[in-house]
């Protein structure tokens, strides 16, 4: 028997894979990612959204965000399958007029400078040829596959943020998207991906398993100190019999 490889945390972002008519790369990277996992290629740990800089000289379909995959690879350093698969999915699947990029690489390789990267693109402009530029010097791949590649940008940029564990929010962890109305503190940890719990403000909330939460229309946890963080606060009169609420969309939007 051969040796067992031991499966690598790697990141892959993805950008500029949509157009006005089309899905938005939010599902693109959870469909690919759930594609993955559906192959026994890898475990999707979580696709979090991270916002960059809105100027009229970036181009962008809505928001301009990137979106980062969160993934133990199943072929440990071997990467060749990872790239040729987010290629041919983004060859694919990416909308009529879209210019998406793809950047894979591994969690531990990468440095402060990609971090810096990222932060610069939430409030600087950014061009094609730093992010080659950067991509070479740190040996990460980076790839345009559609239009004129301009997703390279934010796709090397979210890689950077995902990293820094403190930006951004989660499209995607387990069970997240299976759960809606009510339920149960206790439940609601066991079943997804979740890691904790914290109030607006991250103040610690004083909860007991046992008690109730409504989670409509579903959580959308938030990236704090490198963990899937969903914050809560106390239930009003509308939400009757449960001691908790998730924290509304509008209440996330500026992670």
């Amino acid at each position: 028997m051969g040796r067992e490889i031991a499966p690598v945390r790697i990141l892959v972002g993805i950008d500029d894979t949509d157009n006005h008519e089309s899905r938005g790369t939010g599902f693109r990277a959870r469909d690919f990612g759930l594609h993955l996992m559906s192959k026994g290629l890898a475990r999707l740990k979580g696709v979090s959204r991270h916002q960059l800089y809105v100027h009229p000289d970036i181009p962008y379909t809505s928001h301009n965000s990137a979106l980062c995959l969160d993934l133990e690879w199943r072929d440990g350093n071997d990467l060749t399958s990872l790239i040729d698969g987010c290629r041919a999915y983004l060859a694919e699947n990416a909308a009529a007029g879209s210019d998406a990029g793809f950047c894979v690489a591994p969690f531990e390789a990468i440095g402060d400078d990609l971090v810096a990267f990222g932060r610069d693109a939430k409030s600087t402009v950014l061009t094609k040829a730093d992010a080659a530029a950067l991509a070479v010097r740190s040996g990460f791949h980076l790839e345009g596959v559609t239009g004129d590649h301009g997703g390279i940008i934010g796709s090397l940029a979210c890689v950077g943020l995902r990293k820094s564990g403190h930006d951004g929010r989660f499209v995607w962890v387990e069970g997240v998207r299976n759960l809606a109305g009510i339920t149960t503190i206790g439940a609601l940890l066991g079943a997804t991906g979740i890691d904790v719990l914290q109030g607006v403000q991250h103040q610690a909330c004083d909860y007991k398993d046992s008690d109730r939460i409504d989670v409509s229309p579903w959580p959308r946890p938030v990236l704090l100190n490198h963990k899937a963080v969903l914050l809560i606060e106390k239930a009003e009169n509308e939400h009757a019999g449960c001691e908790w609420k998730i924290v509304p969309r509008e209440g996330t939007k500026h992670y």
